[in-house]
């Protein structure tokens, strides 16, 4: 067994959260990538916008490390929510590059401290607001894959493209006919608990 560098496998599971919410966009129309899907909005883009601000305030100004991104969401008077969607102004260009910068930002908070350095979070209530940057990472790693999982759902209903990556659908094979069977096989067994129960 080799030993493990801790640094390297949380940045590991982050970064491979980071690059499944971003491959959710590839080869979507701007309209796809923005468009509510669910009762509550849920966007692919607004996740990525997000999932950005998510990292500049917990690996960033957590820890005394402010980024300079403007997040008005954030100020007093901001308008809830705005920052899970894209108004047609923000373009899926500059909402990326924003989620890179975060991601190089809260890198660089990785690299430049220790894992039990402790940071307070500036929107948790005073007295409970201290936390160490392992768990900061940890709580950032949870986020970012929670709402990858959104997008996969998202994308999946939109187009049936599933999985982590590119390279990577996790998915057992099957062609259409063999899904829809599957599918189907769910559906049955679903009906008979109900029945049952």
């Amino acid at each position: 067994m080799t030993a493990s560098d801790p640094k390297a496998d949380l940045h590991y599971y982050l970064q491979t959260a980071r690059d499944a919410l971003l491959w959710k966009l590839e080869g979507l129309s701007e309209y796809d990538i923005r468009r509510p899907s669910t009762p509550t909005g849920t966007n692919l883009l607004g996740l990525v916008k997000h999932a950005a601000g998510v990292e500049l305030g917990y690996l960033g100004a957590t820890f005394g490390r402010p980024s300079g991104e403007h997040s008005p969401w954030l100020e007093d008077g901001g308008e809830p929510n705005a920052d899970m969607w894209a108004t047609a102004d923000e373009s899926r260009k500059h909402i990326v590059e924003r989620y890179r910068r975060a991601w190089a930002h809260a890198d660089a908070t990785i690299d430049a401290l220790a894992l039990d350095t402790v940071g307070r979070v500036p929107w948790w209530p005073s007295g409970k607001d201290e936390v160490t940057l392992h768990h900061a990472v940890v709580r950032v790693i949870a986020d970012t894959h929670r709402h990858a999982g959104h997008a996969d759902i998202v994308r999946e209903l939109m187009d049936g493209a599933v999985g982590m990556n590119k390279g990577n659908d996790s998915m057992p094979p099957g062609d259409s006919a063999w899904w829809e069977g599957y599918r189907s096989r769910l559906e049955r067994a679903a009906q008979q608990a109900d029945r049952g129960a």
